[in-house]
């Protein structure tokens, strides 16, 4: 079984380059935000001041009276919606929490609960103006609204100027100062930054701690702070000559900082965020990435982790020249890894993760967070109500990236989503499931939330590979890739990539495995010898969702061939995926029908086995009836 699921992997590279057509749906459109912001960190109090003037362009057919902000730096303070959740949840975020046992049951106690006044992280608004006329806001939680004095017609432009304060928070989840690992600021959320408007209205839910969905903006950004720290996150640096970042090893003479502080000078174009992370005991180091991009790595400089930090470069070249190649191009011509926050999360040009890790975890964080580079940061799906397309891709990617790039006796298993399906079987067996259109902040458990936007939403692509072929599916998110970066896709959009490549109805599977907790159990019942040189073979499905079977025959003398079962709803019949052996195509089997018979024209004693899916990858949740022995 083992050799027939390594078949799958020597697809890899897959295909070539499909054609690029940017985003087909008619009638699309999308906002957009011009940020400068010039920002002065006490890098002793951690707090800070910003100037911040946005031109909001609204693009939407809509008027709109009002605009929101979201001022996440707000939920790290007691009795926030983050704290109750906390509280709430039955499996905190261990990252949150302090557990305790008290009579054998465990209590936890929220992190941010306990923070005092000068520990608790916050953003304040001052002179809020629209187009130099002052506005007014309502501040609820993390989020703000600000009623227009004008009313923003489509096509049309307002500035909106602020200044602020804000407070970073003890590090309790992403952002915050002085980590476990020494960082002093891993600052990330830390602005107010315009919610998103898109054809669902605004997206103004408060922070819980999870994903994000933000509109497309080019950032202006000057940083000051005190002259020993070292500065990497978003954006390009646009004073190199005066900072000296980068060049110290290049013979190039940096002047003299006059006074306490310097200045940070960054510009970014078409991004999510602006993110950015500084401590004065940095190493900062370039390696040459593909396509001219440029790799920067900042990292404390420990002696315990500097040898994993110059091993991980050249791998890091390598996985972006493996994403490029199996789903398209980096779009921009740097990416910072930096040492920071409290496990890895991915940024606009950046990722932060800590670093104090074994090499071959180091290198496993670095690849997922950069191929949420190609997701989350250029497709940009909505991952507060869709987070399996941008966690569930990512893992799926980087995961086969893995297989191809990290020597083998570092790898876990030579099947790279085995644990993908293993933690989704634990998830049906404890029934703790949801449908994955729950939004992503409101899963019952955090185990569930996990093992959704991960794993199954890993397996939606590797099921659906199982579905439609590798090399389709391989084509198909290329193809997606392609036609939807820096627009927003849905879902859906996905999956009508997948039937204009293939020509397949998919709707059935988009629901079943999205929208629902239908499960997938199909077995093998019994085989009859009916007559001579002729057995039929009869099959059950359990579960309620359908599939496409491919059926693998081993007879007594060794041989082996291959049956194809259609799934009626999909109109379409996959290429061969086991082009060493025969294979018979037979009639569709339709969901209404729990029994299929099809006829084996030997006599039963010359078949050794019958099984449903040699592949594995059918998310079959019972694969103990997948087999039939001929004892």
């Amino acid at each position: 079984m083992k050799k027939l699921v390594a078949v799958f992997f020597c697809f890899l590279p897959f295909l070539q380059q499909a054609n690029a057509q940017q985003n087909p749906n008619p009638g699309y459109w999308q906002q957009h935000a011009d940020y400068s912001m010039d920002v002065k960190m006490d890098v002793k109090k951690f707090t800070y001041t910003g100037k911040q003037a946005v031109a909001y362009t609204n693009n939407s057919p809509d008027t709109l009276r009002k605009v929101f902000y979201h001022l996440y730096f707000n939920a790290f303070q007691p009795n926030s919606d983050m704290d109750a959740l906390l509280m709430s949840i039955p499996d905190p975020d261990s990252r949150m929490v302090d557990t305790k046992e008290i009579r054998g049951r465990k209590i936890h106690e929220s992190r941010i609960n306990k923070l005092k006044e000068s520990e608790i992280g916050f953003l304040k608004i001052k002179n809020l103006t629209q187009d130099g006329v002052e506005v007014e806001n309502n501040v609820v939680g993390t989020v703000m609204e600000v009623t227009l004095k004008t009313p923003l017609a489509p096509k049309q432009t307002t500035v909106l100027d602020m200044t602020f304060e804000g407070q970073v928070p003890q590090m309790i989840r992403r952002a915050g100062r002085n980590s476990k690992e020494g960082v002093a600021l891993s600052m990330a959320q830390w602005f107010p930054k315009l919610a998103e408007y898109d054809f669902e209205g605004w997206q103004t839910e408060q922070y819980l701690g999870r994903e994000f969905h933000s509109v497309w903006s080019d950032f202006d950004v000057k940083i000051t702070l005190d002259k020993d720290y070292i500065v990497g996150g978003t954006g390009i640096l646009q004073n190199n000559n005066e900072i000296g970042f980068g060049y110290e090893d290049e013979g190039v003479k940096v002047p003299a900082v006059k006074g306490k502080t310097r200045t940070w000078h960054f510009k970014a174009a078409n991004v999510l965020d602006f993110t950015w992370a500084a401590d004065p005991n940095y190493i900062h180091d370039i390696y040459d990435g593909p396509n001219g991009v440029k790799l920067h790595f900042l990292y404390k400089n420990n002696p315990a982790i500097v040898e994993n930090w110059k091993k991980l470069q050249p791998i890091t070249a390598q996985l972006m020249d493996f994403f490029n190649k199996n789903v398209g191009d980096y779009p921009y011509s740097q990416y910072s890894v930096i040492q920071g926050g409290d496990g890895g999360m991915e940024y606009s040009m950046c990722t932060l993760i800590t670093g104090e890790r074994n090499y071959a975890s180091l290198v496993g964080v670095t690849a997922h967070e950069l191929a949420h580079s190609w997701f989350q940061h250029t497709l940009a799906t909505n991952e507060t109500k869709h987070e399996w397309m941008d966690e569930g891709f990512t893992t799926f990617i980087s995961d086969l990236a893995m297989l191809q790039i990290l020597p083998k006796e570092d790898l876990e298993d030579n099947n790279p989503f085995a644990s993908t399906y293993k933690s989704y079987y634990n998830m049906v067996a404890r029934n703790i499931q949801e449908p994955l259109t729950t939004h992503a902040d409101h899963y019952l458990t955090n185990r569930a939330y996990s093992i959704s936007a991960y794993s199954r939403g890993s397996i939606f692509l590797t099921q659906l590979a199982y579905i439609i072929g590798w090399d389709n599916m391989m084509t198909t998110l290329k193809e997606f890739y392609s036609q939807y970066k820096f627009t927003h896709p849905t879902p859906n959009d996905f999956k009508r990539t997948a039937e204009r490549i293939t020509g397949a109805n998919l709707d059935w599977y988009l629901t079943d495995w999205t929208m629902t907790n239908n499960t997938i159990d199909y077995a093998v019942l019994f085989v009859e010898e009916i007559q001579k040189n002729q057995s039929v073979v009869t099959l059950k499905r359990i579960g309620r969702a359908g599939m496409p079977l491919d059926i693998l025959v081993t007879y007594q003398d060794g041989s082996m061939e291959t049956f194809y079962v259609p799934y009626t709803s999909m109109m379409w019949n996959k290429p061969n995926q086991y082009i060493e052996y025969e294979r018979t195509i037979l009639e569709g089997w339709g969901w209404a029908q729990p029994d299929y018979k099809f006829i084996i024209p030997k006599p039963k004693n010359t078949i050794k086995s019958i099984l449903i899916d040699p592949s594995q990858f059918m998310a079959d949740v019972n694969q103990e009836n997948n087999v039939y022995h001929n004892e």
